[in-house]
């Protein structure tokens, strides 16, 4: 009765610690993957963007291209921060060094703010 009772505990922890392992590299991962950032209201229009993010060594880094112009080759990000579940990209264009803080508003769609300007909204890429 003894081996069973130490054999019931410690399956119940595997189990415990196996599903909130996985939990927490899920919600890790959250912004990994292929993103279509929308940046609204811009002098020029709207300005669409494709932006991956994946995980180096723990942290998170990402590349921009330009889907008028898929040939143009790829912009990394400058950098990539992650802090209290919120990201931030930061790049550089035409000379300026531009970040775009973004929020979860679902598991498929971010919304961000460019400069305190403009709206920017990200859509996951499936």
């Amino acid at each position: 009765m003894k081996k069973a009772s130490i054999f019931l505990i410690a399956l119940f922890f595997g189990i415990a610690f196996n599903s909130f392992s996985q939990t927490a590299t899920a919600q890790a991962d959250f912004y990994v993957g292929k993103w279509e950032v929308i940046i609204i209201g811009t002098p020029n229009g709207d300005s669409k963007m494709i932006t991956t993010i994946s995980r180096k060594d723990g942290k998170l880094v990402g590349e921009m291209t330009n889907p008028v112009e898929p040939t143009t080759p790829t912009n990394p990000l400058t950098s990539v921060e992650e802090v209290d579940g919120k990201m931030t990209i930061f790049f550089s264009t035409s000379g300026y060094d531009l970040a775009i803080p973004f929020e979860k508003v679902d598991n498929d769609n971010l919304k961000g703010k460019l400069m305190d300007m403009f709206d920017v909204t990200a859509k996951r890429v499936k």
